[in-house]
């Protein structure tokens, strides 16, 4: 357990710098996820962009949780949790959504 607290203690003194990272890694690999899924790109191409944004945003509800830990209630703490919670639900939904197949262009032979 002593690893846990000095690990807490660690992103709580580093807030600033973990935040200053977290939000727009967050923002960047969600929305990279969801233009790789809209666009024509290929499945390994958005699997391996949510391999890396789903633990990004569990690394941020997990800094968010030392602050409730320690009984700060806070507005920055309730968006910060509402923007992971937000990046890791698209995460999971785009990188399980399968594609479905779009109608050709050439018309059909008779």
């Amino acid at each position: 357990m002593h690893w846990f607290c000095t690990v807490s203690d660690f992103s709580r003194q580093h807030c600033l710098g973990i935040c200053a990272f977290l939000v727009p890694a967050n923002l960047i690999a969600t929305a990279t996820l969801l233009v790789l899924h809209f666009g024509d790109f290929r499945r390994l191409w958005q699997m391996a962009v949510s391999l890396l944004a789903a633990p990004l945003a569990l690394v941020m509800i997990l800094h968010v949780y030392t602050w409730f830990a320690v009984g700060v209630v806070a507005g920055p703490t309730f968006i910060l949790l509402a923007l992971a919670c937000l990046c890791l639900g698209l995460n999971i939904w785009m990188s399980q959504r399968r594609r479905l197949p779009r109608p050709s262009l050439r018309m059909a032979r008779l």
